[in-house]
């Protein structure tokens, strides 16, 4: 019993807190109440913006918006998929809002709360394998359900294995294919699960020359690289949401179109 309960102590990033339900017990981890966060500001302030932007009122939230989902829908699902990806923009969109939201909200030290009496609740929901993990399965998910959507259940699984192959080399194209959609989404997963955990190691391990060294003059040095991979991180955080988002929009066009 104790080693369960210290695999999922690691597993599920120090326990925050547990939820009760019935018999159930349910444990929170800190990357889980960071994602509830970032849940929560999306759906808060696009539906005002979007309310506002009914309204007839041109404030620089509703420009913002709009230039985003302009961004998405004009340089990420159009050109991935055609046309066709406009049925699928709500997804791609919301699915880089909230990647964005997470990694965003991820470096904002919200453990210094802590003096002020408040838990510590700080992490960066993205560099959680389950959550990039999921994200990836629904993106899984869509692929095959936009391809038998386009073009029909048993056209779609034909034109995975390419056209004009000779009938005993079938039997061995179709796993491999299908083990290929498996690959997509697990690089998926790694990916951005190990970039965003990559600049909090980096940025870890400067400070910890401080502590290494016992060195008064080394701690200026320290800091000032740290603040510069903090700095990094945010055009990473942008970046890896722009990535994922592309990726996915590029898989999803694949499944639309069999050439």
């Amino acid at each position: 019993m104790d080693f369960v309960q210290t695999l999922e102590h690691h597993i599920l990033d120090h326990v925050f807190l547990r939820l009760r339900i019935g018999v159930l017990s349910l444990p929170v981890s800190r990357h889980a109440i960071m994602l509830w966060l970032s849940a929560a500001a999306a759906v808060t302030v696009f539906p005002l913006v979007a309310r506002s932007a009914r309204s007839g009122r041109r404030t620089p939230a509703v420009v913002a918006v709009e230039s985003l989902v302009v961004f998405v829908r004009d340089d990420i699902v159009i050109p991935s998929i055609g046309e066709e990806g406009r049925k699928y923009l709500s997804y791609f969109l919301s699915l880089f809002v909230f990647i964005l939201l997470m990694n965003l909200l991820g470096l904002v030290p919200l453990d210094a709360l802590r003096f002020l009496g408040f838990p510590s609740v700080s992490g960066t929901a993205t560099g959680n394998v389950a959550v990039t993990g999921g994200l990836a399965l629904l993106t899984f998910l869509l692929i095959n359900i936009a391809g038998i959507r386009e073009q029909g259940f048993f056209a779609y699984f034909r034109h995975l294995a390419p056209t004009g192959l000779p009938a005993w080399l079938l039997p061995l194209m179709y796993p491999v294919e299908l083990l290929g959609m498996l690959t997509k989404s697990f690089a998926l997963t790694i990916r951005l699960f190990a970039n965003m955990i990559a600049g909090h190691i980096v940025m870890l391990a400067f400070l910890g020359l401080v502590f290494m060294f016992h060195k008064f003059w080394i701690a200026p040095l320290s800091v000032a690289a740290a603040v510069g991979i903090v700095l990094l991180d945010v055009f990473v955080a942008v970046l890896q949401a722009y990535i994922f988002t592309l990726l996915s929009a590029i898989f999803v066009g694949g499944a639309v179109h069999s050439h």
